[in-house]
């Protein structure tokens, strides 16, 4: 077969394989853990280590990524280029190294076409007084479309693409963090010791997949007390894995709890699973009076409050629940935009890099991990893991960079950040954006940004040539959200349906 006719079934394959992906995550939900549904069942088809049972009680083995549906085109490129087709042509630069010419505003170095459908939608004047964009190819690293693509900018929550970056490459997917019950110091004593688990819950049926289970936890904890003769204990709680100020800068907010290594629920007040809610004040406190409910209702009567302490580092636990596995993390992070889960990951950067676990910590942690990915992160701050924090200062290359990273087949551990980003018209935060008949809809996956004036869009597209392009579009000092979110929307669909 010619080799433009294999180019041809590759592209086409590829555009058609995202849209059934993301028709698949609509029906099926959005995550399950660490690799969408659709990606796993297709790994598991083609691989004898798919499949796993991540429900046993055991630690689970390690999960293939699942191919890249444009695994097959760097051959078919490096084939086009030799026989005279553009679509060979590699820019001068790879994403990321800092070394592109950066001029102002539109350039762009590959696509004219691109060039002239972003350059006037980069110019609207709902995206504010200060806006920048980078398009690149993943698969080649060409650099497709810029505007000012290394000017550090408040990033809202696109920055969680950084913090899901960073953890994955620290930790992998298939980690899971444990909440314990050790054996006290006092005679009669246990202690509930906080891992960071921000999927722990307190209600008897999990509201999504696998995680740490405090019902389970309790039930297991009480019959090990039972099988000893035990009957009546005082209950302790070590939430001391994290360090620094507990508050986020913002203040009390409703977007996320005061950040406590022992948290159930994320501290809502309410049953709800996303999104802004009244929280508690006193995440750990409050887990651990849930936990001492949970034991009396199992026979095991706790005498006292429930009160801070210290678990020895070599206690044997008499229980433990896992949390899910990172990969899920990370993706119901990115879907939901879930700031309670970015503030513990950025945290547990920071333990598995040996920096305290606080903000400082973190920020530390997750600039150094990206760097050592080969990330320029010049101008780079990463003042907390979530976006809330206006200080952060991420640039339109360096998102974009991290995309194509999570796109590279080298890297599978990274695969989470790509597929746990919400789906155009499908999903997320994007359910309801470039939906119907947009061209960008079921074929965008982006991560959103939203604070007062500031608004980002960053994520992956297959374009009508079968490109596996990245793309980051910021602005600052935007007049209202609804104008800059149907901007930026304009652009990923521009990105999505130009050759």
């Amino acid at each position: 077969m010619p080799l433009v006719k294999t180019w041809q079934l590759i592209a086409a394959s590829a555009v058609a394989g995202l849209v059934l992906s993301a028709a698949t995550v609509s029906v099926t939900g959005p995550w399950d853990s660490g690799q969408r549904k659709a990606e796993r069942d297709r790994a598991a088809s083609w691989s004898r280590m798919g499949g796993v049972d991540h429900g046993s009680g055991r630690l689970p083995e390690a999960a293939p990524s699942a191919p890249g549906v444009l695994s097959g085109l760097p051959a078919a490129l490096q084939a086009e280029k030799q026989a005279g087709n553009p679509l060979g042509e590699q820019a001068g630069r790879q994403p990321g190294t800092g070394t592109g010419t950066g001029a102002g505003e539109g350039t762009g170095s590959g696509s004219d076409a691109l060039a002239e459908a972003l350059r006037p939608l980069l110019a609207d004047p709902a995206l504010g007084s200060l806006r920048s964009a980078s398009v690149i190819d993943t698969t080649t690293g060409r650099v497709l479309f810029e505007a000012k693509p290394r000017e550090p900018m408040t990033p809202a929550s696109t920055v969680k693409i950084a913090t899901a970056t960073a953890v994955l490459a620290a930790l992998g997917p298939e980690h899971r963090f444990r909440t314990t019950v050790t054996p006290g110091a006092a005679p009669g004593q246990i202690i509930l010791v906080g891992g960071g688990d921000p999927s722990l819950t307190a209600r008897k049926k999990p509201p999504a997949g696998s995680g740490g289970s405090l019902v389970a936890l309790a039930a297991d904890t009480a019959q090990a007390l039972k099988a000893a003769g035990t009957d009546s204990v005082s209950l302790g709680y070590d939430d001391s894995l994290y360090s620094g100020p507990a508050r986020h800068p913002i203040g009390l907010n409703p977007n996320v709890a005061p950040l406590s290594a022992l948290t159930a629920d994320e501290g809502r007040l309410n049953d709800s699973l996303s999104g802004p809610a009244d929280r508690s004040e006193d995440p750990s406190g409050d887990t651990a009076r849930a936990f001492a409910d949970l034991l009396a209702d199992r026979g095991i009567k706790v005498t006292g409050a429930p009160a801070k302490a210290r678990a020895a580092a070599d206690a044997e636990p008499l229980a433990t629940t896992l949390s899910t596995p990172l990969g899920g993390l990370v993706e119901r992070m990115l879907t939901n935009s879930d700031n309670d889960i970015a503030e513990a990951l950025a945290r547990q950067s920071a333990l598995a890099s040996g920096q305290p676990g606080s903000f400082e910590g973190a920020g530390k942690a997750v600039a150094a991990k990206l760097a050592s990915l080969g990330i320029d992160t010049t101008g780079a701050r990463f003042a907390d893991g979530s976006g809330l924090d206006r200080s952060d200062k991420v640039s339109a290359g360096l998102l974009t960079a991290l995309l194509a990273k999570a796109a590279d087949p080298q890297r599978p551990e990274l695969r989470p950040v790509l597929t746990g980003l919400p789906v155009a018209g499908f999903n997320g935060t994007l359910r309801g954006r470039n939906s119907g008949g947009s061209p960008a809809a079921g074929l965008v996956r982006a991560k959103t940004g939203t604070l007062s004036g500031v608004n980002a869009l960053a994520g992956t597209v297959v374009d009508p040539s079968g490109r596996l392009l990245a793309f980051a579009f910021l602005a600052a000092n935007t007049p209202g959200p609804e104008g800059a979110e149907k901007a930026l929307d304009k652009l990923a669909a521009a990105v999505a349906g130009t050759r």
